[in-house]
């Protein structure tokens, strides 16, 4: 009989499938280089500014063009040639961070606003393009470890670039980051072009990308509309939505003043805030084993509901333990640890929400799952922008795990004949 968990199976991939560890290897310089920038960027805007607006304008400006061009990246990366893609993009990342290079002083922080907006734009259509390719390098009955060897990547990406990122922006500040991030993007660029399996498009009849683009956007009001009516249907779905508006408000609080709190209320510098931000991965990868290890025996229900409370209870404790002491070790014990609760939480979310929608319905309530989070972190960023600087960065941030808990109760209270239902097999 054979093991139903076997560790060298991915091994054996990687081994033998040569393309596949090319595209690892690209994607993990590639994203490792995105946490250099975004960690980087985080801290030496704020240090060099002093400024939470100016921290919420960093965040706006990698996140809005993926909220406007998103929708439409994926037309074009089924048309174009996905290899060919992935190299371009990668290039025009690397060779687009040279503004950089003169951010050196509160007057040219605008240049960063500019040079992550290209970042962004290029990002949305590297992602669809890697996910396209990634089928073609493996046998069918290989995807499933091809696509958790792809998670493991993203995950080390975080806790590498992560500390570079607060190293390298204390080190060199902002002109270090953008040399370092630059030369990731050129080596993955080169990892892809490297790549022997074509890129092409099989499809040669494929309408006109300009053609699906007009009825995209004639569609899309339309497509909310159904998912929006599909929504009110299930009142599980209805609870999803409420708790996506919630917690990604607050995170976008937290992603605006997470750099200000390490170098204000915790005076750590830039090390400090690359480990902080790097160690929740940690976390990430035990709650994904925590989550599968206790699905079959709790309901997705329960792991999305204690789970969020939990996480908020965590969040809340690593924003208000400096008032009453004065050290950073706790604060990187606390992202360590928020991390587990965190896989939880999405692992009970994802399943309470493939369970409760209607497969021909699923992606258009998806959709609109989607544009309520867009909205929320939008809102969540500019107000903490604004209150950052008036109310104090501690008391705003407080805010973001007040709701996490918050919303972890209103999915328990409301969705509590629920809580009994089944657990079967949980996805993580």
């Amino acid at each position: 009989m054979t093991s139903a968990f076997d560790l060298r199976a991915p091994l054996r991939l990687l081994r033998t499938r040569r393309d596949l560890r090319l595209l690892l290897g690209a994607g993990l310089v590639s994203l490792t280089g995105d946490w250099i920038l975004g960690v980087g960027l985080a801290y030496a805007v704020y240090d060099l500014t002093g400024s939470t607006l100016a921290s919420a304008a960093t965040l706006l400006a990698a996140f809005l063009p993926q909220l406007a061009i998103g929708p439409v990246a994926g037309v074009f990366a089924d048309r174009w040639d996905r290899k060919r893609t992935m190299v371009v993009a990668n290039l025009v990342m690397g060779l687009g961070l040279a503004p950089l290079l003169w951010v050196t002083d509160p007057g040219a922080v605008w240049l960063v606003y500019a040079v992550l907006v290209v970042q962004s734009v290029a990002e949305v259509f590297f992602a669809p393009a890697e996910q396209a390719l990634l089928p073609r390098l493996v046998e069918d009955a290989e995807l499933v470890t091809a696509n958790a060897l792809n998670g493991q990547v993203a995950q080390l990406a975080r806790l590498v670039g992560s500390a570079l990122g607060g190293v390298t922006a204390a080190v060199g500040g902002i002109p270090a980051v953008a040399v370092l991030d630059g030369l990731t993007f050129l080596l993955a660029a080169l990892l892809v072009a490297s790549v022997r399996t074509s890129g092409r498009v099989s499809a040669p009849d494929v309408e006109p990308a300009e053609r699906v683009l007009r009825e995209r956007l004639r569609s899309f009001g339309r497509d909310l509309h159904d998912g929006l009516r599909a929504a009110r249907r299930e009142p599980a779905v209805v609870t999803i939505i409420a708790f996506t508006a919630i917690t990604c408000a607050g995170e976008g609080v937290m992603g605006t003043l997470f750099a200000p709190f390490v170098r204000d209320v915790l005076h750590g510098g830039g090390q400090v805030y690359g480990v902080i931000t790097a160690v929740q991965a940690v976390g990430g990868i035990v709650g994904g084993l925590v989550a599968a290890g206790i699905g079959h025996r709790w309901s997705p229900t329960l792991l999305f509901g204690a789970g969020a409370g939990l996480f908020g209870l965590v969040d809340l404790a690593i924003f208000v333990y400096p008032l009453a002491y004065d050290a950073v070790w706790p604060a990187v014990v606390g992202m360590m640890l928020v991390g587990v609760p965190g896989a939880v939480t999405m692992a009970g979310y994802m399943t309470l929400f493939q369970r409760h929608t209607v497969d021909a319905e699923r992606g258009r309530v998806y959709s609109l799952v989607g544009l309520a989070r867009a909205l929320a972190v939008v809102v969540g960023t500019t107000t903490a922008g604004f209150l950052g600087e008036t109310v104090g960065i501690v008391p705003i941030l407080a805010l973001q795990g007040v709701g996490y808990v918050v919303a972890g109760a209103m999915v328990l209270v409301s969705l509590r004949g629920y809580v009994h239902e089944q657990p079967s097999a949980v996805v993580v």
